[in-house]
C-alpha cells in the first residue's frame, strides 16, 4: 500500500514537472546560476575562470567546460533581465514550433558554437587594440545567453521573416524579423567598436549563424509544413 501511495505521488510529481516549459525551466536554471555566478564574481574572482568563458584558457585546453558554463552566467542583474525577458518574449513560441526536445538541443548547441567561434576569433585576431574591439581579447571573459538567444532569432528569419520584432527599449518600433535581426547585429557591434564596449559580438554573430543554418535545414525538410505556418503569421 505504501509503495502504491510513493508511486502515485511519484507520478504526480513527474506530471507536475512536466508541465513546466522548457522555456521556463531554462530561465529558472539562467537565474540560479547567475546568482551564484554572481556572488562569485562579486566576492571570490579568483575563481571566475571556473565558470566564465576565456578565450586564452580554452586555448591553452583549460576549465573546457566553460564552453557551456558561460550560457547560463551573466554578468549583472540587468544583463541577465534583459536576457531573460528576450528568452521569454522570443523563445515560447519557438519551443511550441520546433518541440521540447529539438528546441533544448538547438538552445544548447547554439549556444556551444557562438562561445567557440567567439574563442576562435578571439585568440585569432583579438591580440591588437582594433582586433579586441572588433573580435574580442583572448584575455577577457564572456559570459550570457545572448548567442543562444540570437539563435532563435536568427531560427525566425528564416521560419517566418516577416514576424514582426521590436526592440526592448523602443516598444513602438517594429520591423519584420528579417530586417530588424541583422539590424540589431550590425548596429550594436558597430557602437560597441566604437564605445570600445566589452559585448560579445562574435557570440551574437555565431548564434544568428546557427539559427539561420538551422532554420535552412528545416525549412528545406519540411516546407510544405514552414508554408503553413508563414500563412498563420502574415
Amino acid at each position: 500500500m505504501n509503495r502504491a501511495r510513493f508511486q502515485k505521488k511519484k507520478k504526480g510529481l513527474l506530471s507536475v514537472l512536466n508541465s513546466f516549459s522548457t522555456i521556463a525551466w531554462l530561465i529558472a536554471i539562467t537565474i540560479l546560476t547567475s546568482i551564484i555566478g554572481l556572488v562569485i564574481f562579486w566576492f571570490f574572482p579568483e575563481y571566475a575562470d571556473y565558470i566564465a568563458l576565456k578565450p586564452s584558457n580554452i586555448m591553452q585546453g583549460k576549465y573546457l567546460w566553460t564552453i557551456i558554463t558561460h550560457m547560463f552566467v551573466h554578468g549583472g542583474i540587468g544583463h541577465l533581465l534583459i536576457n531573460m525577458f528576450v528568452l521569454f518574449s522570443l523563445g515560447s513560441l519557438c519551443e511550441r514550433i520546433i518541440g521540447r526536445k529539438r528546441f533544448i538541443w538547438f538552445y544548447l548547441l547554439s549556444g556551444i558554437f557562438a562561445g567557440l567561434l567567439s574563442v576562435f576569433l578571439a585568440a585569432q585576431f583579438g591580440d591588437t587594440a582594433l582586433g579586441s574591439r572588433i573580435f574580442g581579447s583572448p584575455d577577457i571573459s564572456m559570459v550570457g545567453a545572448s548567442g543562444a538567444i540570437f539563435a532563435i532569432a536568427g531560427l525566425y528569419v528564416m521560419l517566418l521573416p516577416r514576424l514582426k520584432f521590436m526592440i526592448i527599449f523602443l516598444p513602438f518600433f517594429s520591423l519584420p524579423a528579417y530586417v530588424m535581426v541583422p539590424l540589431v547585429l550590425f548596429v550594436v557591434w558597430i557602437i560597441s567598436v566604437i564605445g570600445d564596449w566589452p559585448i560579445g559580438n562574435v557570440a551574437h554573430f555565431g548564434g544568428f549563424l546557427a539559427g539561420i543554418i538551422y532554420g535552412f535545414y528545416l525549412r528545406t525538410k519540411y516546407s510544405r509544413k514552414v508554408a503553413k505556418l508563414q500563412g498563420m503569421f502574415r
